[in-house]
């Protein structure tokens, strides 16, 4: 059996790398309230670890790699990884998710450096919402980015919007109209319970289903194939739209039995289910000089440790109170 195929014969080609856990907002579904302390300087992979562990990575089949935060373009000499990880032989596609604070003065360097798409968060294009999602007021440089992005020539450029209600569902059908503009893919995601908020999870919480019932209303909506037979969105597109509008449901339909993902956190830890706290540690063993045999077969034994499906059944914020939160994760 293919060393990238786990206990459920799902085979893992794609790996979501976090440099770190730091973030120039403070988005409401994501960062912890109060003082966040960062992770210590000598605790964080250097670019090096993570460019031998992505070597290895490809070697037993990863074949899709995306960098994520907290913020990844925060991180100094970021282009310096990227430009590594683009000639990494096999590598058939390298991905960055970023908030899109600093994307108009990164954009051309990250599509020179070898990135070939990019995510960018964006839950609304209402200035001020956006301020009280986030905490800062930053609409109009992550918009500036956006357009910067399209420009230099990256497509698809990704949209990805957390849906909540009674925040931003009514907003929906004009995110979703973006696509007759802008050649993008607007992406709704479900609103995941990863903090001890106030609100309940469960008050804000907006499935696909009814994300797509309110899509139905601004016009004609058809499901249409994606490239990525694994990625975790369904796609639609509206009739003369330029871009698509994807769907994610990791609750309400939860893509468990087709998921193809392991992640790297930024204080190398190898994760294997967003949802579950088992995590293989690979830093200790670099850092240690273990030979690249035994870091494959680490890198394997995180494999093998992705559970069948993940826990939880429906939102509770109980179920998910002792993980760390997304920002710690990588989104």
């Amino acid at each position: 059996m293919p060393r990238n195929v786990d206990n459920f014969k799902r085979r893992i080609d794609y790996l979501r790398i976090s440099i770190t856990d730091w973030c120039n907002l403070r988005c409401i579904y994501c960062r912890p309230r109060g003082k966040w302390k960062k992770l210590p300087h000598d605790e964080i992979l250097s670019y090096e670890e993570i460019i031998q562990i992505c070597h290895i990575a490809v070697r037993l089949g990863i074949t899709k790699i995306r960098i994520t935060g907290g913020e990844p373009l925060l991180r100094r000499n970021i282009i310096y990884l990227c430009e590594n990880l683009s000639r990494i032989d096999k590598l058939e596609s390298l991905t960055i998710t970023t908030n899109g604070v600093l994307l108009k003065h990164f954009a051309s360097k990250l599509y020179r450096a070898g990135v070939q798409r990019l995510n960018v968060s964006l839950d609304t294009l209402n200035p001020r919402k956006y301020y009280e999602i986030t905490g800062k007021n930053m609409f109009h440089k992550v918009w500036s980015g956006i357009e910067e992005a399209l420009l230099v020539g990256f497509y698809p450029v990704k949209i990805n919007v957390v849906a909540m209600r009674g925040i931003n569902d009514n907003e929906i059908g004009e995110l979703a109209k973006l696509t007759f503009k802008y050649p993008v893919h607007v992406r709704f995601i479900e609103l995941m319970p990863f903090l001890d908020n106030p609100e309940e999870p469960e008050s804000r919480f907006i499935s696909t289903d009814e994300i797509l019932n309110i899509l139905r209303d601004v016009g004609t909506i058809s499901p249409v194939s994606s490239s990525n037979v694994n990625g975790p969105a369904t796609h639609f597109r509206f009739k003369g739209a330029l871009g698509k509008v994807g769907l994610i449901s990791p609750i309400s339909h939860h893509f468990c039995p087709s998921c193809n993902r392991l992640r790297l956190t930024a204080d190398g830890k190898l994760r294997a289910c967003l949802f579950s706290n088992t995590e293989t540690d690979i830093k200790t063993a670099l850092r240690s000089g273990a030979s690249e045999e035994e870091l494959e077969a680490i890198f394997h034994e995180a494999i093998l440790a992705k559970p069948e499906k993940h826990s939880l059944n429906q939102v509770c914020r109980s179920s998910v109170s002792s993980h760390r939160p997304m920002v710690a994760i990588g989104g």
